[in-house]
């Protein structure tokens, strides 16, 4: 975790919150760790972002109405 923390210039205390959930990395720090990591960017992209949603909306009785409705508008931007 201490090499992890260095290379990406993240403190070993937040690489933990990322690791358990606690706290999502910004974009730049998802590239610094697909790097260090040997990974997938995007993969660790979908990763952090589907979390994101899935956190914001899991208590939410209409969560799944809204993804459907946010994925339609995505493909309209499109």
């Amino acid at each position: 975790m201490r090499q992890v923390a260095a290379a990406t210039d993240v403190d070993t205390s937040m690489i933990s919150k990322f690791e358990n959930g606690d706290r999502l990395p910004t974009r730049e720090q998802i590239e610094k760790l697909a790097l260090i990591l040997k990974v997938s960017e995007g993969e660790l992209l979908i990763q952090a972002y589907s979390e994101k949603i899935a956190s914001d909306l899991i208590k939410e009785p209409l969560a799944e109405e809204i993804v459907e409705l946010a994925l339609k508008k995505l493909q309209l931007k499109k």
